[in-house]
């Protein structure tokens, strides 16, 4: 089922408030705590409006900014060459030490 923009955000704006009540905050303790106006945080509850800056410090005030990423996976690989490519890519660049004069 497809969902229009405004249903996502609704849907995002409602877990917010869910996420906050059982976590025992008040919109304004939330609010403080992202360093947010209160009027900001209620309009990202009641109808999912806000900056992508907003829903972050949301995130990180509802501990769950860990998932934030899990939103644009990539997509599945289209062979193991490139399965391979990707995890060559995203393996940590080994540096080396610099040398020491003896």
């Amino acid at each position: 089922m497809l969902l229009t923009t405004n249903e996502i955000l609704s849907d995002l704006g409602r877990a917010v408030r869910l996420r906050r009540i059982a976590q025992g905050l008040t919109q304004e303790e939330a609010s403080s705590r992202a360093g947010l106006g209160l009027r900001t945080w209620r309009r990202l509850e009641s109808d999912g409006h806000a900056t992508l800056e907003t829903l972050v410090n949301a995130a990180v005030v509802l501990r769950c900014e860990q998932t934030l990423t899990a939103l644009f996976p990539l997509p599945a690989a289209n062979s193991l060459d490139d399965l391979l490519k990707r995890q060559a890519e995203a393996a940590p660049q080994r540096r080396r030490a610099p040398r020491t004069s003896r």
